[in-house]
């Protein structure tokens, strides 16, 4: 048997509508603060396919990895207008990702080898281009139910009430 391609590290970025963005990191390469530079382009991703959706705030929820609670990662996120959405100090080190789109992708690839990165990642984006929208949007619902999306309700709650 031939040995496989091998593991792509990759971020993706999503809301309720679907994929907005993809990014695969270089062999080698880690997800740090300087990293982060790729939210400007998730920003304008945000305008130009969510131009009716898209307001003052943008709510961020991702895991807790010492990257993403990096100063310079909260200058960014601020600079760009997101606001990032604590972790429950009582639930896993776990963004919505990974309990609910990456068990699906992993199931389609497990077993598989490819010859090369470029067939997985073909192998990989057929799979999350064939996912409706009520797909993501479930994941949401799901937060919902486990409590994690209170902080944004309070959150959107108390800038009604500034407004």
């Amino acid at each position: 048997m031939q040995k496989s391609a091998g593991k792509v590290l990759t971020s993706i970025f999503w809301d309720q509508d679907g994929i907005l963005l993809i990014d695969y990191l270089p062999k080698g390469q880690t997800i740090n603060a300087e990293y982060y530079s790729l939210l400007v382009l998730l920003k304008d991703v945000l305008k130009e396919e969510r131009h009716g959706k898209l307001n003052k705030v943008v709510l961020f929820l991702q895991d807790n990895a010492p990257a993403r609670r990096a100063l310079a990662t909260q200058k960014k996120l601020a600079y760009l207008g997101f606001q990032c959405l604590d972790h429950s100090h009582y639930s896993p080190d776990l963004a919505p990702s990974d309990y609910h789109l990456f068990p699906g992708l992993k199931k389609l690839l497990k077993h598989r080898h490819f010859l090369s990165v470029a067939e997985d990642i073909a192998a990989a984006e057929t799979w999350l281009d064939g996912q409706l929208s009520e797909f993501f949007l479930s994941t949401l619902q799901k937060l919902e139910q486990l409590n994690w999306l209170r902080s944004v309700l309070s959150f959107v709650g108390s800038m009604l009430n500034k407004s």
